[in-house]
């Protein structure tokens, strides 16, 4: 079987002052950040024999994989459709402010869009025919993806079918999902992973 160790970026600027950002595209990484990276980095290279990596376009999570890809010695490729959730009219405002916007679906937050923004729908349409073809493309190997809550969020629920499960790792958390001829496993978290709401930066 193969396994696609999914990454989130480490600390950025946005998650530390829980803030999204007017530029998501540039958000930098903390020093934070960077001493998350170096740390999944070893712990990847521990558990896994991974010999690719696959990152989003975005600073925060091309940075982190920049690192990884440093230290393990991987070939870095950047897949430009990888980035995280467009939260439109919500640039610059706080996370907390998310659950009071305008038409916002407590049962059902997966399927609201921020004016000029995705939903949640929209990014999984958008990100599952990558996880598809990294997973077709490396039937046996350890292939290691660097994106965004929003975007591990949405690949759960792909590979589960069930939204209400779905979770999103803190910053450099992991989650492994291992793939065969017959489709993806459950999604396997190293760590303890928190709530939808908290993707985000």
């Amino acid at each position: 079987m193969g396994r696609l160790i999914l990454v989130r970026h480490g600390e950025s600027v946005g998650n530390r002052d829980r803030i999204f950002a007017v530029n998501p595209a540039e958000l930098p990484l903390t020093e934070r950040g960077y001493q998350q990276a170096r740390a999944v980095a070893e712990r990847i290279g521990a558990l896994f024999n991974a010999e690719l990596l696959v990152a989003s376009p975005f600073v925060r999570a091309r940075e982190t994989a920049r690192v990884i890809a440093d230290t393990l010695r991987l070939p870095l490729e950047i897949e430009p459709d990888l980035y995280e959730r467009d939260v439109g009219s919500l640039q610059g405002q706080s996370y907390d402010l998310l659950s009071q916007a305008p038409g916002y679906d407590l049962a059902a937050p997966w399927r609201w869009k921020p004016e000029g923004g995705e939903s949640y729908e929209d990014v999984r349409n958008r990100v599952a025919p990558i996880l598809d073809r990294l997973a077709k493309a490396h039937p046996q190997r350890d292939v290691v993806i660097v994106s965004h809550g929003g975007v591990m969020v949405t690949l759960w629920a792909y590979v589960t079918g069930d939204w209400r499960l779905a979770r999103t790792p803190h910053n450099c958390g992991v989650v492994v999902i291992e793939h065969g001829p017959e489709g993806y496993l459950l999604p396997q978290p190293l760590d303890d992973a928190g709530e939808a709401a908290d993707a985000g930066g």
